[in-house]
């Protein structure tokens, strides 16, 4: 039951701001950003799945210690990140694909498969200033399965429903709060977000406004292991990331940028 805050600029020129926090089984060995695919997806840095070895989230044209200059073939600032629903989906004859894998091939434009061969998701792909939302919930409408969208201008949020979804507890709690901190400039935009999140930490992670989270109450053996913050301009990808030091608390996560 991850969460994401997505702010969309006014111009495909502008630069789009992405804060993700990762729901995950503890127990689920994983990898930080880093170039976890040198020969299948160079240029591309991750939070690598261990057990399936797609990602979480992804960028291509990422600045920083690890990933240096972006690569001239690789320059153009893209980023991804899935999301799994709360939906039932058929499996497919051979088994379920990894999700993962389609995050990989969000950030490299590689079309995505339709109808999907993974578990139900949202994928959130962004590429400098836009922003696109494709979601499979196990249902075809009018001869397709994914259900594509771009989003507009402004800050959205997005769990294991839509986009902005009132049902969730924790969208309804804190998207006003977010949209409150629109068009904040660098860096401070970074500090609000992640003093906003922090905030949000106050409630019991079994709370259901929380976004930093303890879902085993849930049926769900996933708590919030790291979040990550990130800018994604039509050139370049700024990415920082932090672990939570507990599994499902908020604590005193220390960031890096990759």
């Amino acid at each position: 039951m991850c969460t994401v805050v997505i702010e969309v600029p006014e111009t495909p020129a502008g630069s789009t701001r992405v804060l993700a926090v990762r729901d995950e089984d503890p127990a689920r060995a994983w990898d930080p950003p880093g170039p976890w695919w040198p020969e299948t997806h160079a240029g591309t840095l991750g939070v690598r799945d261990r057990r399936a070895g797609g990602a979480w989230l992804a960028a291509r044209g990422v600045a920083g210690p690890v990933g240096g200059a972006p690569h001239p073939d690789h320059a153009s600032g893209r980023l991804a990140v899935i999301l799994n629903r709360a939906a039932e989906v058929a499996e497919p004859a051979g088994g379920f694909a990894s999700r993962g894998g389609l995050v990989l091939d969000a950030v490299a434009g590689t079309p995505l498969p339709d109808p999907p061969r993974t578990g139900p998701f949202t994928l959130v792909s962004v590429a400098g200033g836009a922003a696109e939302v494709a979601a499979w919930d196990g249902t075809i409408r009018d001869g397709r399965a994914l259900r594509r969208a771009a989003l507009p201008p402004g800050i959205h949020m997005v769990a294991h429903h839509e986009v902005n979804d009132p049902r969730s507890e924790r969208i309804a709690r804190w998207l006003p709060e977010f949209r409150a901190l629109a068009g904040l400039p660098e860096p401070e935009w970074r500090e609000a977000w992640t003093g906003l999140l922090a905030r949000t930490a106050a409630l019991d992670p079994t709370d259901d406004r929380a976004i930093v989270r303890d879902n085993r109450p849930l049926g769900y053996p996933t708590q919030s292991l790291l979040v990550c913050v990130a800018e994604v301009s039509p050139t370049a990808v700024t990415l920082d990331w932090a672990g939570f030091p507990v599994p499902g608390h908020y604590g005193t996560p220390e960031f890096r940028r990759v």
